[in-house]
């Protein structure tokens, strides 16, 4: 007959180890759950890390090729566009029309049919503002490492990332108008079934 120990899996050399993995990820896990209704403070909390990380390279006077500023470019594009483009909605249209598909309806609101679609982003509000934050902390760490400061002549750097940012926010801004969408919240809020004044 077999002994009770035999029958448990024998604790190995990183089960310590495994443990306390386990437990700073439950209290990560806590914390970010703690701070998920305070957007407000979580993005002031951001940009005083962004201005940390810009402050550490004014005063090094390195670290100037930064994929950071066009991760987070990137970030709020897709925090930007709507998770199911209208335009490729409409090519898809276009498409099984040519193919002679009887009319299928569009999914976008049209003069005939005014529904109210909200606006659904590609990447959550949340999800941007974590990979933010995480993208910043690793930019200020990899800047106290040598081997991430690689030489380059940075005022071509900001002109490439100006140019970069205004033709990727002018053919957005075009779309935005092409297909009637804004990606804010703006103006006041109405309850429905509520009074209205």
């Amino acid at each position: 007959m077999m002994a009770s120990s035999d029958t448990e899996p024998s604790a190995g050399p990183m089960e310590p180890l495994a443990t306390h993995l386990a437990k700073a990820r439950r209290q990560y896990q806590q914390w970010l759950d703690r701070v998920t209704p305070f957007v407000l403070y979580r993005w002031l909390g951001t940009a005083g890390l962004l201005s940390l990380f810009m402050l550490r390279i004014v005063f090094a006077q390195g670290w100037y090729i930064d994929a950071h500023a066009i991760y987070l470019l990137n970030l709020l594009l897709a925090f930007l566009q709507p998770k199911f483009d209208p335009s490729l909605q409409d090519d898809l249209l276009a498409d099984d029309l040519e193919e002679g598909a009887e009319g299928s309806a569009s999914p976008l609101p049209s003069q005939r049919d005014d529904e109210f679609r909200p606006f659904v982003r590609r990447l959550p509000e949340w999800q941007f503002w974590l990979s933010a934050t995480r993208a910043t902390l690793i930019a200020i760490i990899c800047s106290f490492f040598e081997m991430f400061d690689v030489p380059v002549y940075w005022p071509i750097l900001v002109v490439y990332w100006f140019v970069l940012f205004l033709l990727t926010m002018r053919r957005q801004i075009q779309h935005m108008v092409k297909y009637k969408y804004v990606p804010f919240d703006i103006g006041r809020k109405v309850r429905y079934g509520g009074s209205h004044r």
